[in-house]
């Protein structure tokens, strides 16, 4: 795995990248601060999730440092670009802090977030340009997603293979313990 990088200097926002983006890749700008992420949410003590986005294949879209998502996101967002997967450790103080946000997340809770930055762009009310580049960036996004959608559906089917592979190794062990055993009875 990659290494860990602390983004605040005291080990409250730790991120690894897991995959990385394309060299000409973009990252959020003041000029596109509204990122659209896929990230999977789990809880550090327990590798209980407790949010999604992988289930239905949707993203989630926020602005940049407007305080609408945890700090420990604002944090790492930004060191982003388009393409990468991070996972992001989130102590509580950038989190939620000793509140928590019941029911799904306790208080005091450090968090583990992969991350994956789909795409970044320019606020609404900012000028998009013409109807057309609107339609290609949609385009875009939407391969980006069915591509993500690909992958993930082919990691899962190689989890599932190598399960069923340990399974029938496991089975094979039991089977051939069984007969060893039968063959020891009948020597006495």
């Amino acid at each position: 795995m990659s290494e860990e990088i602390d983004l605040t200097g005291d080990g409250g926002v730790i991120k690894t990248i897991v995959r990385h983006a394309k060299a000409d890749a973009v990252a959020p700008t003041t000029d596109n601060p509204v990122v659209d992420v896929h990230y999977e949410g789990v809880l550090a003590e327990t590798g209980e999730v407790f949010d999604t986005t992988h289930e239905d294949n949707t993203v989630f879209s926020f602005e940049i440092g407007k305080g609408s998502v945890i700090k420990s996101w604002d944090i790492a967002l930004r060191t982003m670009k388009v393409g990468e997967v991070a996972k992001i450790t989130c102590k509580p103080e950038y989190a939620y802090g000793c509140a928590g946000s019941p029911p799904d997340i306790p208080p005091n809770a450090t968090l583990i977030f992969e991350v994956e930055l789909v795409a970044c762009r320019a606020r609404k009310s900012s000028n998009l340009g013409s109807a057309s580049e609107e339609r290609a960036r949609l385009e875009e996004l939407k391969k980006q997603r069915q591509m993500a959608a690909a992958a993930k559906e082919e990691e899962k089917k190689k989890r599932e293979e190598a399960k069923a592979a340990a399974a029938a190794r496991i089975q094979a062990k039991l089977g051939s313990k069984k007969v060893q055993g039968k063959g020891k009875g009948k020597a006495k």
